[in-house]
């Protein structure tokens, strides 16, 4: 028996039956599947025993149905039938709740959070702060551009560049009528000769741990470990970027942190400046005298007081 047939025995066992009765064996029985997924039970039985191997992709999605199974197990099946696993047409690229809490959380590490195309989708600030990136693509900014921040040797340059291509093929086998994708791709051959050369090759690289140079305008040089996560059951991946604690570059990251924290404090307190006026304008004079003693008394004369105020009804 393959691990085909031992699958499919499995999720056929594990459902329940809507009238149990008196059954010899757990689960449903092949005639009930059969009928399920409008199959012959000849034909399931064959596939149970691992005498039929490969189901066509229309047959896995019916038997998928059939077996009640979740998008993981689906995705098993059509693999172990040989086929790749079903998808849509467009990839996501919607942050997930856990990646949101990842984001919150992670909030001492730098973090960013891209999509299929190697689009920045979510960041968290100390990610902003290490990268000086609020948007952008890595592969155009690759081969197009140039990182602001991160410093390569040829060796890891061309590591980075055969991984970002090898992504990419991934990506449009998986998702054939994703227009974004092709688009980028389409962009990236017309304007970069090295970029074409690899397409043409088909490189397949695998994302592994890495130690990144960043040479930064605030903190100085750092070397810093960087990690790419793959966001299991969506289209995102997590890059996060840590260094051993209490090392210098660990006291540089705290640094920033920091320094992002001030920056987002001054903001605040200029919106929340800026909410208090608006307040004002939609007074008349004698009401503006008066509003603006008790926006004064609300919100004090130091840019501290802000953030408090703004929470006032």
């Amino acid at each position: 028996m393959n691990d085909l047939a031992a699958n499919l025995r499995t999720w056929r066992d594990r459902l329940v039956p809507e009238q149990p009765g008196r059954r010899r064996a757990p689960g449903l029985r092949r005639e009930e599947i059969a009928a399920r997924a409008d199959v012959s039970v000849g034909y399931l039985t064959r596939l149970e025993q691992g005498h039929a191997t490969h189901p066509s992709p229309l047959v896995c999605a019916a038997l998928a149905r059939a077996l009640e199974l979740s998008a993981d197990e689906t995705d098993t099946l059509y693999l172990l039938a040989g086929h790749a696993p079903p998808c849509g047409e467009r990839f996501s690229n919607e942050i997930t709740p856990a990646v949101q809490r990842l984001l919150e959380r992670f909030h001492d590490l730098p973090v960013l959070v891209y999509d299929l195309s190697w689009e920045l989708v979510a960041s968290n600030p100390l990610g902003e702060a290490i990268t000086g990136l609020r948007s952008g693509n890595i592969a155009r900014n690759h081969f197009l551009g140039e990182s602001l921040y991160i410093e390569r040797t040829p060796e890891q340059e061309d590591e980075m560049s055969a991984s970002i291509v090898a992504d990419l093929h991934a990506a449009i086998i998986r998702h054939p009528a994703d227009e974004r994708l092709h688009a980028l791709v389409d962009e990236l051959r017309a304007e970069s000769p090295r970029f074409e050369a690899l397409w043409k090759q088909s490189p397949v690289a695998v994302h592994s741990s890495a130690t990144k140079t960043i040479d930064h305008p605030e903190a100085g040089r750092l070397t810093l470990d960087c990690d790419v996560l793959q966001v299991h059951g969506s289209d995102l991946r997590v890059v996060v970027y840590s260094a051993p604690p209490g090392s210098r570059d660990s006291a540089a990251l705290a640094l920033l942190l920091d320094r992002s924290r001030e920056r987002l404090a001054v903001g605040d307190a200029e919106l929340g400046e800026d909410v208090a006026q608006v307040a004002l304008d939609g007074l008349d004079a004698e009401e503006e005298r008066v509003g603006d003693g008790l926006v004064r008394g609300a919100l004090g004369d130091e840019r501290g007081d802000l953030r408090l105020a703004r929470a006032q009804p």
